[in-house]
């Protein structure tokens, strides 16, 4: 928050001081080192905090990690405009341009108004733009035309995983390629669940009567368990599609209900000033059942 008698700083502002840290003899060297590629984990890790933000609905945190999603998108400009590419004003004139032609229900003229929004139009918009990516693209196009064609050859790769399953069943989906209702997405999941369970089991030296986890994996058989649960994850992102649902916050959310149950059994020992390592599977789960119906009860 900005104190009495200090001026707001403004993006301006923000360009000036990574420009300054990137500044050979002068700037901070860790700046100076990093490239594209080694920025890109930190990139990742402030959109997910963002979401983590948004989820906790804390929204003094959002407004310090939409700040330092800024500051990523600052960072790769300044790069980019060090290697005579294209600078902060460019990725700003972009998406404004992109944010106008993709809605001329809201800035088109005056028959585009009043004809308000158009089914397919987004999709009409973007199509056009991906041939004019293309041709601006040239050469790079012609060296990997594989990545230039194609219904799904527009989908980020660096995407989450479970992000870019649903990104890629929804493009294929609007060609006719998805299963018409939710029926055979669930037989395809016992499909896929039974193929795991076969190929796990079968990687256990000591048979099927004992628990395949409890025991090591040759390479071959982690090779084969390995994609038949990229196969499962698949189908439950497929799953999660067809319920509307975001894979990635299910799973958010589930990831905080575990932390926070297991929590509760940390506390509930410490009571005893004990610690989960002095304790044994059959009293922490009732614990955990113990918290469960604690939740049920607020």
């Amino acid at each position: 928050m900005t104190k009495p008698g200090q001026s707001r700083k403004t993006i301006a502002d923000l360009v000036r001081v990574m420009a300054a840290l990137r500044t050979p003899g002068t700037g901070c060297p860790w700046d100076l080192e990093q490239s594209f590629k080694t920025i890109i984990p930190y990139t990742l890790e402030e959109a997910y905090e963002v979401a983590d933000a948004i989820e906790r609905g804390d929204l003094v945190d959002l407004k310090e990690e939409l700040g330092d999603l800024l500051l990523q998108v600052v960072y790769h400009a300044r790069m980019a405009e060090e290697a005579g590419e294209f600078d902060f004003d460019d990725v700003a004139d972009g998406i404004t341009r992109k944010m106008i032609r993709r809605h001329p229900h809201v800035f088109g003229t005056s028959e585009e108004r009043a004809l308000g929004p158009q089914k397919g139009s987004w999709e009409r918009i973007k199509t056009a733009e991906k041939a004019e990516k293309a041709a601006e693209k040239g050469s790079l196009q012609d060296a990997l035309p594989e990545l230039s064609s194609g219904v799904l050859s527009d989908i980020p790769i660096g995407l989450p995983a479970l992000s870019r399953a649903v990104k890629l069943q929804e493009k294929a989906a609007k060609v006719g390629f998805d299963w018409p209702s939710l029926g055979p997405v669930f037989d395809k999941m016992r499909e896929e669940l039974s193929e795991l369970e076969d190929v796990a089991v079968g990687a256990d030296p000591r048979g099927p009567q004992k628990n395949a986890l409890l025991s090591p994996v040759q390479p071959q058989g982690a090779e084969r368990i390995s994609e038949e649960f990229g196969d499962l994850l698949f189908v439950m992102a497929n799953v999660a599609r067809h319920l509307k649902l975001d894979p990635e916050a299910a799973l958010r959310g589930a990831n905080e209900k575990f932390r926070r149950r297991f929590a509760h059994i940390e506390l509930r020992l410490a009571d005893d000033g004990r610690s989960p390592s002095d304790s044994d599977l059959s009293e922490m789960d009732a614990l955990w059942d113990e918290a469960k119906e604690r939740e049920r009860k607020l």
